[in-house]
């Protein structure tokens, strides 16, 4: 059986990394803000270097041990894989949980462009075992900025340590996805807290044995509370909480383990809150607000989500291309000698095409995860005001797509790389199946891709009278006149400047309905909608990759392939798919109503 060697996987590109940080994303402007004064290319380069060796040498050679062998329930304990007892103080120790947070927060204040690219290779060895801290980080970045200075003290910063792990706790069986309907109940108590009683379900990292504790960052109705959203607040309620200087139990039950097909290292669990009328919860912030306060989280992990999507697509991707370059099979067209040699399924024109594929859709995630990245640093830390408001209004507006593409594109990706190894790719002796597994959740958590597309169209692009999409606009003619200047092919300019008219007309006709008070017409094709702008957006990415490419090639003659490899990506996505844009325009604007009109009995 032929077979390649995972421990030649390099996860995710050095190359392609240091080009985004380095040549595309102007690392060395957003080290001269004086917030990361303290950074410099050295430091940088140390982070990200542990980061890859720590992925490649102990994270990835544990990704099959621990999807064979998933956390167990027993009794009432939650029993992780050993290979997490070593993954976690080591990537405590890197300082991942914190490395963008300011110092009295226990951080380096790294720029999150840094710790973004430097995470993707640890999503892209183990997402699992990222999954522990990257949950953590986000409970502890809510009580950073909502939490008064006692529950900081109390919780903020064991959770920053590594001391103990977070989750967010939203979901329950009978709302899913509708928070508005979420039933666990907060009655006010004396001594401060609040009795809590409900269930959660899909609670990631909700029990397990790394550390001692475990804070939940929880939705819940005051008593009294106003129905909908509007009623919800927040609570951080750990599994042990503290009496005269120890842990004790806090009366938070394991209903159940979740038994998925992919994510399989990190446990997911239905959770009960209060079974014995004793558990303590802490309000974070002010009454009623829990909503607004969650969306920092859920924002944020959702662009965590999208590299998830990117990193797996990733790993799969440079698997299937060792063994496409690796593996001989069949011989070059219109050779008719049996008795030639085979040759590497590589020659093979249609393999190269899957293969190119792929790097389209994982190289321009990577690439619009990192201006994400760097839209977040600048909307935290610009020193201008009209600087930080402008980056703050693109990141919200792009925020679904960098979420969704990664997610449902990456999943094509994965797909592609299980057929590159044909048979092989469809068992379990090889990895790419179990990254297929793992892919699908990223369409599905932290918000499905109805749920982005319904928030993009109905809410993002209309914002503000259209603000950040007219910013949008602006930033692609902006790429598009650098492009031309840099000599990118005329062709490929002109269609992005065609399909980025055609999007903008149609999100013009599309909120012409909203404004007359058509929200059914104006939604009715939302999903279709965030194709054709993740589609777009992509196009725009690849065509500032390519230009910046041209720009480089020739200071840089010694990497001649990898600029060649830029531009034959940039040209397939920019001919073969922003053709789509015309198509889901039209189809946008046509009120197609075949799902809407559609009755139950009629299936």
């Amino acid at each position: 059986m032929p077979a390649t060697s995972t421990s030649t996987n390099p996860l995710v590109s050095d190359r392609f990394v240091d080009f985004l940080l380095f040549e595309v994303l102007d690392l060395e402007g957003l080290l001269a803000l004086p917030d990361f004064a303290e950074h410099t290319r050295e430091t940088v380069g140390i982070y990200l270097g542990t980061a890859r060796r720590l992925a490649r040498e102990l994270l990835f050679p544990a990704y099959k041990p621990m999807d064979e062998a998933p956390p167990r329930l027993e009794k009432g304990r939650v029993s992780v894989h050993r290979a997490m007892h070593d993954i976690y103080p080591r990537l405590v120790e890197l300082g991942v949980l914190s490395a963008t947070r300011p110092p009295e927060a226990y951080g380096q204040r790294l720029p999150l462009t840094v710790a973004t690219l430097a995470t993707s290779y640890l999503m892209a060895a183990n997402l699992s075992a990222y999954g522990y801290l990257g949950l953590t980080t986000g409970a502890a970045r809510l009580l950073e900025s909502f939490g008064s200075d006692e529950l900081k003290e109390r919780f903020m910063g064991p959770l920053y340590r590594g001391e103990w792990t977070g989750t967010m706790a939203l979901t329950e069986p009978q709302a899913g996805s509708s928070l508005s309907d979420v039933e666990t109940r907060a009655t006010p108590a004396e001594g401060g807290h609040y009795l809590i009683k409900g269930s959660k379900i899909f609670i990631s990292g909700g029990d397990h044995d790394l550390t001692e504790n475990i804070v939940h960052l929880t939705l819940a109705r005051i008593d009294g509370a106003p129905p909908g959203i509007k009623g919800v607040s927040l609570f951080a309620i750990p599994k042990l909480r503290s009496e005269r200087g120890a842990l004790v139990p806090n009366d938070v039950e394991v209903a159940g383990v979740i038994h998925k097909i992919g994510w399989r290292g990190l446990p997911s669990l239905a959770l009960n809150f209060g079974e014995a009328g004793d558990c303590h919860g802490y309000l974070v912030g002010e009454p009623h607000r829990g909503i607004s306060y969650m969306f920092q989280m859920m924002n944020e992990a959702r662009l965590m989500v999208g590299m998830n999507g990117a990193a797996t697509a990733s790993v799969a991707f440079h698997e299937s291309l060792e063994y496409a370059k690796t593996r001989p099979q069949g011989r070059k067209l219109g050779d008719k000698d049996p008795r030639a040699p085979q040759i590497p399924i590589i020659e093979h024109a249609d393999v190269r095409r899957m293969l190119l594929r792929q790097k389209a859709i994982t190289w321009g995630s990577l690439a619009l995860l990192g201006l994400t990245a760097r839209l977040s640093d600048l909307a935290e830390h610009a020193q201008e005001e009209p600087s930080r408001a402008r980056a703050a209004m693109l990141l919200d507006l792009l925020t679904p797509i960098a979420k969704s593409f990664p997610a449902e594109r990456g999943f094509e990706a994965n797909a592609l790389a299980v057929q590159v190894l044909g048979g092989y790719g469809y068992t379990s002796e090889y990895l790419p199946e179990a990254w297929l597994r793992d892919q699908k959740l990223n369409s599905i958590h932290e918000g499905t891709t109805g749920i982005q597309s319904l928030d993009l169209l109905g809410r993002k692009v209309t914002a503000a009278g259209g603000a950040a999409f007219c910013a949008l606009l602006e930033e692609i003619a902006a790429t598009c006149d650098g492009a031309r200047d840099a000599g990118v092919t005329p062709d490929l300019v002109q269609r992005v400047e065609g399909a980025a008219m055609a999007m903008r007309q149609v999100t013009l006709h599309l909120g012409a309905l909203g404004a007359q008070g058509d929200v059914r017409g104006m939604l009715l094709h939302s999903a279709d909608y965030l194709d054709l702008a993740s589609t777009m957006v992509i196009g725009w990415t690849w065509l500032r990759l390519a230009a910046t490419a041209q720009k480089s090639h020739a200071a840089r003659p010694q990497d001649h392939d990898f600029y060649e490899g830029i531009t034959s990506a940039a040209q397939y996505w920019i001919r073969t798919e922003l053709p789509r844009v015309g198509y889901l325009a039209q189809l946008c604007r046509s009120g197609e109503d075949s799902y809407a009109r559609v009755r139950p009995e009629w299936f």
